[in-house]
């Protein structure tokens, strides 16, 4: 029992299914990243809702000529000296030049705006500020829903999904606080390919496969 509750745990545990596909992704990520780059003395990252646990093992956060700027609601403490913190909106990057990052990365964040307005804008800044990006968020078709790990729970009425989460150890193998369900249930809205491809028109598509399912889409543009 406990070793299926942590296969179902979020990307945060490294056991996690979840963290394994995001293993997976940052080296598909890698290896378009060094090609792209290789040579470059200055590189300049940033990061929509990235954290430094999510960069502190990886290869670039070694390299002395990358630096590293996070972005979140809320600035954050960070140790890595090639990292940086800030507060900020990812749909407003005003405070951000043009072109002025080489590369704007983003790993399950757009689909946490709660509208598509907000995802249009998003987008808008992501192409603005960057020369390059890396984009991925979850398919809305996918069976499993990936927040509540539970099947088709995306398609469902809102007020039957806050029961399940709530009253219920059915999601994740453990009772959600009502407060962080609806949370979730007001920010989160899953995008399809065709919209990822509407915000991201110049964007490559890479899909993430599981059971030959698009589990989930990446649009860059290198």
């Amino acid at each position: 029992m406990g070793n299926l509750k942590t296969l179902l745990a979020t990307s945060n545990d490294p056991k996690s299914l979840g963290s394994r596909f995001r293993s997976k992704r940052f080296k598909f990520f890698e290896q378009i990243f060094w090609k792209t780059f290789k040579g470059k003395e200055n590189i300049t990252v940033l990061d929509l809702g990235g954290t430094e646990e999510f960069w502190k093992d990886k290869s670039l956060i070694q390299a002395k000529n990358i630096t590293i700027t996070l972005l979140n609601l809320e600035e954050g403490r960070v140790s890595l000296s090639n990292l940086k913190s800030v507060a900020g909106d990812a749909t407003d990057l005003s405070a951000f030049e043009d072109q002025s990052f080489d590369l704007v990365f983003s790993n399950s964040v757009i689909e946490h705006l709660y509208s598509f307005e907000n995802q249009q804008k998003m987008a808008s800044e992501i192409r603005r500020v960057g020369r390059k990006y890396f984009v991925q968020t979850p398919n809305k078709y996918f069976f499993i829903e990936p927040h509540y790990a539970l099947p088709f729970f995306q398609f469902l009425p809102h007020s039957f999904v806050f029961f399940i989460l709530t009253k219920t150890k059915l999601s994740r193998m453990q009772k959600w606080q009502p407060l962080y369900a609806q949370n979730y249930l007001d920010e989160i809205r899953l995008l399809t390919l065709d919209e990822m491809q509407r915000l991201f028109p110049e964007g490559k598509v890479y899909c993430e496969k599981f059971m030959g399912m698009n589990k989930s889409f990446i649009l860059h543009n290198f």
